[in-house]
């Protein structure tokens, strides 16, 4: 599999797969949807903007098939240290999730961190996704014992609906 960095042409695509995957509900929504934990959309133009030019050195890598067909995927891979890179944004089109396309992603992700000379790759999952964490320990991902507040006071990610909400940071070494 082949990761393409995202080029501004992509965003559009990147932005509707994001909303897509991580809020759509009801028929058709993905297996791991937010669905009752956060409102709002996922992404947007500005937030997909001023998350580059914050953080200039990450990579949003975009998969598709072909160069000119539909965007299947995306990841983002952000360098923390000189060996550890941030996972996430993790996306795949629910209609063609039943594909194995998310493990091949995320092997091709932690490729990506190999070649540049990562060697621990670490993320973020809402606390009550237990479905979500699970699927990331079959792939070699652990718990480290360590969280992050959700960030209540700023919306520019959703609305929480739900008070109790917190991150677990998860990580794996390559």
């Amino acid at each position: 599999m082949i990761l393409q960095d995202a080029v501004e042409s992509d965003y559009s695509e990147i932005i509707d797969l994001a909303n897509v995957a991580y809020r759509k509900t009801g028929p058709g929504s993905s297996w791991n949807s937010e669905q009752g934990l956060i409102a709002g959309q996922r992404l947007n133009e500005s937030l997909l903007r001023d998350e580059f030019a914050r953080k200039p050195e990450a990579h949003l890598l975009v998969y598709r098939e072909t160069p000119e067909g539909p965007l299947l995927g995306t990841v983002w891979l952000e360098p923390k240290d000189t060996s550890t890179w941030y996972l996430g944004l993790l996306t795949v089109r629910p209609d063609i999730q039943a594909r194995g396309l998310g493990k091949t992603i995320l092997a091709a992700a932690e490729d990506f961190v190999r070649a540049h000379a990562g060697v621990r790759i670490r993320m973020t999952v809402l606390h009550v996704r237990a479905t979500l964490i699970a699927w990331y320990e079959r792939r070699g991902y652990t718990l480290t014992g360590e969280t992050e507040p959700w960030h209540y006071d700023d919306e520019r990610f959703g609305k929480a609906l739900r008070d109790d909400l917190y991150f677990v940071v998860m990580e794996k070494s390559l």
